[in-house]
């Protein structure tokens, strides 16, 4: 759960794994279960956790480790049927208890900061947020929006469990770098 590369295609994945991403997650907006599963199945051969956003009918058929959830989107409960790793986005704790009660194997926690990668997103949590979160469950959250290799230790500090990037993800091995060390002194702690 350490880095999350949020993707759209196998190059960037592949990069972003070399650098130490430890989960590819597959997010094409505008595509269809078809297209989803496709691209699942030409990253399998990756040695990182596969998520397919939004489709838990084409994380099936690509056989990817898991889904992730908006909270909009149907499917958690067939996901963890399936058993497939089931993530959801949360903005706050109510949501983030409420996540976890259906399965959820991982919380998206966020945007902590604003984020030109998603308009449509909510209004930034902030690392206050973040750390209510996180103290509230007892799955690993991960920390999405506006995070890069700057500020990615400060989201591990209030007791993420990773982060999750898209515009960053060119950073990978910085941003792996900087989440190991600020877990490692976390531990330490």
């Amino acid at each position: 759960m350490k880095l999350h590369a949020i993707i759209d295609g196998v190059a960037v994945a592949e990069g972003a794994v070399a650098a130490g991403a430890t989960v590819v997650q597959v997010r094409l907006k505008d595509a269809g279960t078809v297209a989803r599963a496709e691209m699942g199945r030409r990253l399998r051969h990756l040695p990182a956790i596969l998520v397919i956003n939004d489709d838990v009918e084409a994380a099936l058929r690509c056989a990817a480790d898991g889904v992730h959830l908006g909270q909009t989107d149907r499917g958690a409960e067939r996901a963890v049927a399936a058993g497939l790793l089931l993530g959801m986005s949360v903005t706050d704790v109510d949501e983030a208890e409420e996540a976890q009660g259906l399965g959820a194997g991982y919380l998206g926690a966020g945007p902590i900061w604003a984020t030109p990668s998603k308009t449509d997103a909510a209004a930034p949590i902030g690392l206050r947020g973040l750390a209510a979160i996180c103290a509230a469950v007892g799955v690993p959250v991960v920390a999405i929006g506006g995070i890069d290799a700057a500020n990615a230790a400060s989201c591990v500090q209030v007791g993420a469990a990773g982060v999750a990037v898209v515009r960053a993800t060119s950073d990978a091995a910085r941003l792996r770098s900087v989440v190991d060390e600020a877990l490692a002194a976390s531990a330490r702690s």
